[in-house]
């Protein structure tokens, strides 16, 4: 008999509650959900100063969890014919037109060659721009460097200390690219262009085109980019580990980055949301791009979106997952597994949050997992919690 097996969820929600005992993490929700059957539990506390309990309706920073729901937004456009996966972004982007790159990567800032290509829509997709975070370390990064050397905030999000769209893409437009377009996978600068690519094809400000295109449709109504002072009930501080001696301070308070709206809507990490919100987007996905009869996105669309871009060179040398040794590769704004070492059957996909969340969807098990918490990781790799939470999920789902 199908369905999620009442014992498995118990030693879910077990697992899920000894994290928070532990003093591994202060607060948590998390679902699962298989066929039919949504299993939700939440433990801990939104705020360690006040005690303000963790609900299924608490707000959390889901950071890199953005990326899907711009990519979402970008795919709608595209099916629209507002946007073309292979067109120049230079027509609405000018400021990224005539690209100069790097003679050689970590090279200095004055040795520059011209792009081979310009820069598509695919290329910010997939995080090929050619800019961005390099997750390998292999090269030293001069045009990042000299990008926080200006003012742009590198590291975890801090939405009200962005500069606003136009001003944030004359700075970038400002370096050199670190690779050729579409050569490297290079982390989230991309999906931060993406953001204002969508806002400027909409002719609308990105919240606005999220709000009315991915959010509204899906009844996502708690996400967005900012908290308002009503719903700060529902919100609470981020905190931060020491990764040696685990001691926890705050990294955001409740009153803090997302109490405005942020002068850049940022596409790649900016929005708040809640456990139902990002079930509401796996399930829209693992439907072919539909919701309750409502469609997104167009089946082929999604599948593009669900589905590996990245060649085996990108995947050894700069992927979410260098090497391969865990087997995930990145389709159009998600992470997509290759093979059953990342842990997923291939072709399952998914994306997490460097300040404490993750959701994975196993289309061979039938199987959506999240877990929102108030902490951020202190590594790329998911901590133990984030772990358990899809080992114990898989566990729980009853053989068809």
């Amino acid at each position: 008999m199908d369905g999620l097996d009442p014992g498995g969820v118990e030693r879910l929600r077990d697992a899920m509650e000894q994290h928070v005992a532990s003093g591994a993490v202060p607060g948590l929700v998390w679902l699962v959900r298989h066929g039919d059957d949504v299993e939700v539990g939440s433990a801990g506390v939104l705020d360690t100063a006040t005690g303000a309990p963790v609900t299924r309706d608490s707000l959390f920073r889901i950071s890199s969890m953005t990326k899907p729901v711009t990519a979402v937004a970008a795919l709608g456009l595209v099916d629209e014919g507002l946007l073309d996966l292979d067109e120049p972004v230079d027509r609405l982007l000018p400021e990224l037109a005539d690209r100069r790159v790097l003679a050689e990567p970590g090279g200095p800032l004055h040795r520059c060659v011209p792009a081979s290509q310009p820069v598509t829509t695919r290329d910010l997709l997939t995080s090929r721009l050619g800019l961005g975070m390099d997750v390998t370390g292999a090269h030293d990064q001069p045009a990042m460097r000299r990008l926080a050397e200006l003012g742009l905030p590198v590291g975890p999000p801090a939405p009200a200390r962005m500069p606003t769209p136009d001003e944030y893409l004359a700075l970038l437009g400002s370096v050199p690219l670190e690779h050729q377009p579409g050569t490297r996978w290079l982390y989230h600068v991309s999906l931060d262009v993406l953001g204002v690519l969508v806002a400027r094809a909409a002719g609308a400000p990105l919240a606005d085109v999220l709000a009315e295109r991915v959010l509204a449709p899906l009844g996502m109504h708690g996400t967005g980019f900012w908290v308002a002072p009503d719903d700060r009930g529902r919100f609470g501080p981020c905190y931060a580990a020491d990764p040696s001696t685990g001691a926890r301070a705050v990294y955001d308070p409740a009153d803090g980055q997302w109490s405005a709206p942020p002068p850049f809507a940022s596409g790649g990490d900016g929005l708040v949301s809640t456990v139902d919100d990002v079930h509401a987007l796996a399930s829209m996905l693992r439907a072919g791009g539909t919701l309750d009869g409502r469609r997104v996105l167009g089946p082929a669309t999604t599948a593009a979106m669900l589905t590996n871009h990245l060649t085996p060179e990108q995947l050894a040398t700069s992927s979410p997952d260098p090497g391969g040794a865990l087997g995930w590769g990145f389709g159009l704004g998600v992470q997509v597994a290759r093979d059953p070492a990342s842990g997923t059957a291939a072709g399952g996909y998914g994306w997490a949050g460097g300040l404490g969340s993750t959701w994975t969807t196993d289309p061979e098990l039938d199987l959506v997992a999240v877990l929102l918490t108030n902490q951020m990781w202190t590594s790329p790799e998911p901590p133990p919690v984030a772990r358990d939470l899809l080992t114990l999920g898989r566990a729980a789902v009853r053989p068809g």
